[in-house]
């Protein structure tokens, strides 16, 4: 990441299935400015552009304009390297292939990069945060859905058709919960924020003991609330911590041994539920794998600030984007 004098800044914007957050970066990975839209309120996707352009178009200008930028760089679900498009992504509104860097690099005049949002995480991971100097390892996103970004030899994985890596949907569970993906038994439809309400949701049905979660409408449960509820030493809402860290656990154990990476990085908010969460995973990621890898895998939280670490993330890529001719 040479300083360019004449183009100081990038653009990094991640697109999530609730907000939409972008923002202008300088060269130390310091966030200047930022702001966000809700995603789902824009079915049209031309739209969407259009409603992310009128809060960018005026924040670049702060900076001296499209000529200071050197690039703009974009972490979106199903968002591929390779061809710069959104491609069937579950918990976007929009359906299909999407050009969408084509579409950002027209209406901006900046060369545009896109990834998939985990491999985003992962390089600013690598850039600023809890990976620095390392050369393998897994970045784990906990949020609507669970993405990864697996970085071998110090390069991210995308496989021959920009779509490697989608630790998200190995099936952990025969028959289990359908997914969004339209399969069944997806480790993202137990470990993400989704899938911990989803088991809040079970569990009060299942169990007939009390519990603070009660006192919530069913369907309005959110992952924070079950925090909230063990945090005040509610045992079920314990419990639904214990049964999903013990399923990633398990399946962390299995990535293991796929890449045997120095470190696997869990990011997003329900890797903040600490100890109620992070125990049952170091245990059950102890438990289940295999003898020559035990005790050589660490297992971090991401160092980056939500707010900032997808944002910074994705504009790392801003200073490699090419101009698409």
């Amino acid at each position: 990441m040479a300083e360019n004098m004449e183009k100081p800044y990038v653009v990094g914007m991640d697109i999530g299935g609730t907000n939409t957050v972008f923002g202008v970066v300088d060269s130390r990975g310091n966030v200047l400015a930022s702001d966000s839209i809700k995603t789902q309120q824009h079915d049209d996707v031309n739209e969407y552009v259009e409603s992310v352009c009128a809060k960018l178009i005026p924040m670049i200008e702060k900076f001296g304009g499209p000529e200071k930028i050197k690039g703009m760089g974009v972490g979106a679900p199903n968002g591929n390297y390779y061809s710069g498009t959104i491609e069937f992504a579950p918990n976007l509104p929009w359906k299909g292939v999407i050009p969408l860097a084509a579409m950002f690099e027209e209406r901006l005049g900046i060369p545009t990069a896109l990834t998939n949002d985990a491999n985003a995480a992962a390089i600013g991971e690598m850039t600023y945060g809890a990976a620095r100097g390392m050369k393998d390892f897994i970045m784990i996103t906990l949020g609507t859905g669970v993405g990864s970004g697996i970085v071998i030899n110090g390069q991210l994985v995308y496989g021959h058709d920009g779509f490697a890596g989608e630790l998200g949907h190995v099936m952990v569970e025969k028959d289990g919960r359908i997914c969004g993906c339209g399969r069944k038994g997806c480790l993202e439809t137990y470990c993400s924020a989704t899938g911990v309400a989803r088991t809040a949701r079970e569990f009060l049905i299942a169990r007939s003991e009390p519990s603070l979660l009660r006192n919530v409408p069913a369907e309005e449960i959110q992952s924070k609330d079950v925090y909230d509820a063990a945090v005040k030493g509610d045992k079920l809402a314990q419990d639904i911590f214990q049964f999903t860290g013990e399923m990633l656990g398990r399946a962390l154990a299995n990535f293991i041994a796929f890449s045997s990476p120095e470190a696997i990085i869990l990011f997003g908010g329900l890797a903040k539920s600490g100890d109620y969460i992070m125990k049952p995973i170091q245990k059950a990621m102890e438990d289940n794998v295999l003898n020559i890898y035990k005790g050589k895998t660490k297992l971090l939280l991401s160092q980056l600030k939500d707010a900032d670490a997808a944002v910074l993330g994705a504009s790392a890529l801003g200073w490699e984007a090419k101009e698409n001719k």
